[in-house]
């Protein structure tokens, strides 16, 4: 019987929320706290969870770590959401995460962009094959951020694991993404639009149907009304939205993404829901910046 992966796909044609971490006044995981911000995602009405994404500070987790923000993430969810684990690192790592998430009752894994100096066309196959033939129950999205790989690498990947159902594409380029999307395939996969809200409404005139977000954790309203307006084709109401978030993001984009997510900690930190605190290599925001994230999160309608 072949699986078909309805409800996963379903799932990334949406906004696909990436939960900070949030840490105790000791730096360890505060699962508390973890706890009522996935629950004011779900109540927000957010319906597809990322555990272990970049802004939940994957590469400075621990193993034991990311197993425990996947258990808190699942245990929290319940029937309500549909929950892609984010894995990545050594090939073996990789598996064993997307193994237990597996175990765990996740539907999906998102494969982190490889972390190497020299990575092959090739080998980016061979990378994300071997994980996806690890869990063929569940539903594989690579995370593509290499500008370089070509669409036609990916439709190979996706011929031998049919379980790679969507790409989480996060190259801030709306043209070489309209013309990978293509090459590899428009309708095989759920194109996730993976630099968030700035870069949605481009990304969804070529082709994507979901984008992943940040700022969510923030105001899951404001998530949600900028892909109300893409699916009804409103571009104009989606640029109002855009508009709305511009300096937000502007503040998480600055200096090469430093604090991208430090920025929705510190916004977080403002409405009282966590603590500010990052972890090397990011950095909390010094005090003179702090006011005008408040401000920001404080003037939208949480």
């Amino acid at each position: 019987m072949t699986t078909t992966f309805e409800t996963q796909r379903a799932a990334l044609a949406d906004v696909v929320a990436i939960p900070v971490t949030p840490f105790a006044e000791d730096g360890s995981v505060d699962p508390d706290a973890h706890r009522a911000l996935l629950r004011r995602l779900l109540d927000g009405g957010i319906r597809t969870l990322t555990p272990n994404g970049n802004t939940g500070e994957f590469y400075a987790l621990t193993p034991q770590e990311r197993q425990l923000v996947t258990d808190l993430t699942i245990d929290e969810a319940g029937d309500r959401a549909v929950i892609l684990v984010g894995v990545g690192h050594d090939v073996p790592t990789a598996v064993a995460s997307a193994r237990y998430a597996r175990e765990r009752g996740a539907q999906m894994v998102m494969v982190h962009q490889p972390v190497h100096p020299y990575v092959s066309q090739s080998g980016w196959v061979d990378y994300h094959r071997a994980i996806a033939e690890a869990v063929p129950e569940l539903g594989v999205v690579p995370y593509i951020r290499n500008a370089q790989l070509h669409g036609a690498r990916l439709a190979e990947l996706a011929d031998a694991c049919p379980n790679v159902i969507g790409v989480k594409y996060a190259v801030p380029d709306a043209a070489r993404f309209a013309a990978f999307a293509r090459d590899a395939g428009l309708d095989r996969f759920v194109w996730v639009a993976g630099l968030a809200e700035p870069y949605a409404p481009s990304y969804f005139s070529a082709g994507a149907t979901g984008f992943t977000s940040g700022l969510v954790n923030v105001a899951p309203s404001v998530s949600l009304n900028m892909i109300e307006a893409l699916r009804s084709g409103d571009y104009p109401a989606a640029m109002k939205v855009w508009e709305q978030i511009r300096r937000f993001e502007e503040l998480r984009a600055a200096n090469g993404s430093a604090n991208n997510v430090t920025v929705v900690k510190e916004a977080l930190a403002s409405l009282g829901l966590c603590r500010r605190e990052v972890r090397p290599p990011s950095r909390p925001l010094p005090e003179s910046e702090r006011a005008e994230v408040a401000a920001i999160a404080a003037g939208w309608s949480i």
